[in-house]
């Protein structure tokens, strides 16, 4: 079947709604932040509509650099993690019994009604001395005294895998479950086991799909603010903490609205790759 395009203005109505939402909360406040990027910061703690470029030169220093090189890594760590546990964990979800693949969808959405100050806290709590995992070791013999399992990366890392792992899952889970069965039965009767089958079969018929969750959950990742101010140390933090940092506490709008521009920017490319790699996808 053959779509055909919008003949009438008419035909126009059903997007005029989700265009005027997406030009009103996206278009505008961005527009407004890339202007902002480009002020002259004031020493009063304000700033003057003068042309400058020395918010995204400032941008550019070792300083800077590294925390955005800290925040990428972050970012690819947890995507990567959260793909590699929740691939194989979507598959056997999807060949599980229908009153399973329920439950599990039921408990993965109540974990997403969890806000981020919750979900720190929470971790926050299992990473402690006093009432925390290593007080489980100790009395395991694991351990000898309770020690605490943060600030550091590890817990960073952990708390937002947490977080991302729902995401991951609902991502991968349609592919998977509209996946022919009989790929895997008909490697098993040529001769491989279930794994090799899996790697050399499964993996491979799914790449884009795995590709695209990668991204999709690096953007996710990203963002986060809350989690590696509670869970890390300040050179645990992310660049999403630093514009934050500089737009409130140091007054320095323009700045922030620099590395936001960029962040923003960069978020878009990635998911314009996502969508590239899904119309390839609809192509093949």
């Amino acid at each position: 079947m053959r779509r055909e395009p919008p003949k009438a203005l008419a035909h126009y109505l059903p997007i005029a709604f989700p265009a005027l939402m997406l030009l009103v909360f996206f278009v505008i406040p961005f527009s407004t932040m890339i202007g902002v990027s480009f002020f002259k910061r004031d020493p009063s703690g304000f700033y003057t509509p003068e042309f400058v470029l020395d918010n995204y030169a400032r941008f550019l220093s070792s300083f800077f650099a590294g925390v955005l090189s800290f925040s990428l890594f972050l970012a690819i760590t947890v995507a990567l993690i959260c793909v590699v546990i929740g691939f194989p964990f979507t598959y056997l979800l999807s060949r599980a019994s229908r009153r399973t693949q329920t439950i599990w969808l039921v408990a993965l959405l109540a974990v997403l009604s969890l806000s981020e100050v919750i979900i720190g806290f929470a971790w926050s709590t299992l990473f402690s001395r006093t009432a925390g995992l290593s007080n489980i070791f100790v009395a395991l013999g694991l351990m000898e005294t309770p020690t605490a399992l943060m600030p550091n990366f590890w817990a960073v890392t952990t708390g937002m895998v947490y977080q991302a792992f729902p995401y991951t899952v609902l991502i991968l889970y349609p592919a998977l479950a509209r996946l022919d069965p009989t790929l895997l039965e008909a490697a098993r009767t040529l001769g491989a086991s279930p794994m090799r089958g899996f790697m050399n079969v499964i993996v491979p018929a799914m790449r884009n799909t795995l590709v695209a969750s990668v991204i999709m959950v690096f953007v996710f990742a990203l963002g986060s603010y809350l989690l590696p101010q509670i869970l890390g140390r300040p050179q645990h933090w992310t660049l999403s903490v630093l514009i934050t940092d500089q737009a409130i506490y140091q007054s320095n709008m323009p700045f922030a609205a620099a590395m936001a521009v960029f962040l923003v920017l960069f978020s878009l490319a990635l998911v314009g790759l996502t969508i590239m790699l899904g119309s390839r996808k609809d192509e093949a």
